[in-house]
């Protein structure tokens, strides 16, 4: 071993990241006058998991107020239900509306 040579240790630290958490985003209905309000209440049974009393009340406020919020995603689960309810609807011939905002 070479006597010149001082053992010397490099201590990396870990770079500290500033990670925020991803953004939600709202999923929203938007009111119309052709769907049926069976069909909103069907739409949120099976795209949002809402029980019949919670579909009905969030359907009658899409009614009187225009649009509701069914639920709060991560980004890509807001779009992937938005894309489906739309598809959905348009495959039943309704011209629901469904759109996502940043909280």
């Amino acid at each position: 071993m070479n006597a010149d040579h001082s053992d010397q240790t490099t201590v990396l630290e870990p770079e500290k990241l500033d990670l925020k958490p991803p953004g939600m985003f709202k999923v929203l209905l938007l009111n119309d006058d052709f769907t049926p309000m069976d069909f909103v209440v069907a739409v949120l049974e099976k795209y949002f998991s809402k029980n019949r009393e919670q579909a009905t009340r969030i359907m009658l406020q899409v009614h009187r107020e225009g649009k509701a919020v069914c639920g709060v995603y991560p980004k890509d689960i807001a779009e992937t239900k938005v894309q489906q309810v739309i598809a959905f609807s348009r495959r039943n011939e309704h011209p629901l509306q469904c759109m996502m905002e940043e909280m």
